[in-house]
């Protein structure tokens, strides 16, 4: 592949060093991943073994949400290197630091010390969070936000069936990024697939093709899995009053989501560890009119398109106040059946 610009040729580079790659991430990390994300540089800061017996390449933290920021754990990886010699390996270890917590609690003290131990990297956590506590902000996000993105400079064909034979795992989990880099003389262009905005939904199957799959696969367990407690509580919850207005709705569970269907889909739920996405087929200036509770996170123009229309997200952290849950959804089931 070349990718042509202005007349002139540029072919694709060939990383032979995965440290190469790595310094090129950390370099552009802005750029890759937003001005209101913060990558850390694990392997430069970390000195012993972390997160149980391994070190990753980074820490990053997506704050571009205010009310919903992620946190991942980076691994680098150059597509040349034998997928379950070496990457299958490493990102398992990831999963079982994950369900640690005594690994967890390890990793929250050594990200902590590296902020705070650096005047850059602190004013910056400060200006995103504000008047936040830094550690109790790093403790909450790592407990209730568990990615890990997996960055390569090229194909794996290994994935798509890695991430569907292990659901619960690599397909819920693990995030992947392509970058690849091009070069004519000293000129460099860069593709990126997904753009990191969008990595949410990269890889859900589209409404389209989830709606008419046929027999369903997955089962509100497999969502609500690593949700605690009180998610699952909130969760039957919401469900058993939604069900007392619309008794014929249909809570269809899919690979990345459980959406509801009344005819056809007009929500849909991300259930994580410590929250409920609920992502609602409305602009976000409607649904702030009724919802003064909980967080609406403004979606990108590629996320709502690849929701069908104008949406935004709404932020569920409990079960106080469904009522108005429930009644920012009451004109998207009052719409008639076949109304789009």
């Amino acid at each position: 592949m070349i990718i042509i610009n202005e007349n002139a040729k540029f072919q694709e580079f060939r990383y032979d060093r995965e440290e190469s790659f790595e310094k090129e991430i950390i370099v552009k990390s802005k750029c890759l991943f937003g001005d209101k994300a913060i990558y850390i540089d694990a392997k430069r800061r970390i000195e012993s073994k972390a997160l149980g017996s391994a070190i990753p390449d980074g820490f990053l933290f997506d704050l571009s949400e205010k009310d919903n920021p992620e946190f991942y754990i980076v691994e680098v990886e150059l597509a040349s290197h034998d997928f379950y010699k070496h990457i299958f390996p490493q990102i398992t270890k990831f999963f079982a630091f994950f369900r640690n917590t005594q690994n967890q609690s390890d990793l929250v003290e050594k990200i902590f010390s590296i902020i705070n131990n650096d005047p850059e990297l602190k004013r910056e956590f400060k200006k995103h969070i504000g008047e936040l506590e830094i550690y109790k902000f790093i403790k909450d996000l790592v407990d209730g936000s568990q990615n890990i993105l997996l960055i390569l400079d090229g194909e794996k064909v290994e994935l798509p069936e890695i991430m569907d034979t292990y659901s619960d795992t690599w397909g819920k989990m693990v995030k992947v990024l392509k970058l690849r880099k091009f070069t004519c003389g000293d000129k460099s262009i860069f593709t990126l697939d997904p753009d990191f905005e969008s990595i949410e939904y990269a890889y859900a199957e589209p409404i389209q093709e989830a709606e008419e799959a046929g027999p369903i696969e997955y089962s509100e367990e497999f969502h609500l899995e690593t949700a605690n407690k009180e998610i699952k509580e909130t969760w039957y919850k919401l469900k058993e009053e939604l069900l007392k207005l619309y008794p014929s709705l249909i809570f269809n569970p899919t690979k990345y989501y459980i959406s509801i269907k009344l005819g056809k889909s007009r929500s849909y739920f991300h259930i994580r560890k410590s929250r409920i996405r609920l992502t609602v087929m409305l602009p976000e200036i409607e649904i702030k009119k009724g919802i003064t509770k909980h967080a609406i996170v403004r979606l990108s123009e590629s996320a709502q398109k690849f929701w069908g229309g104008p949406s935004c997200d709404i932020i569920i952290e409990n079960s106080r106040d469904l009522s108005e849950i429930i009644t920012a959804l009451k004109p998207i089931f009052d719409r008639p059946i076949n109304d789009k």
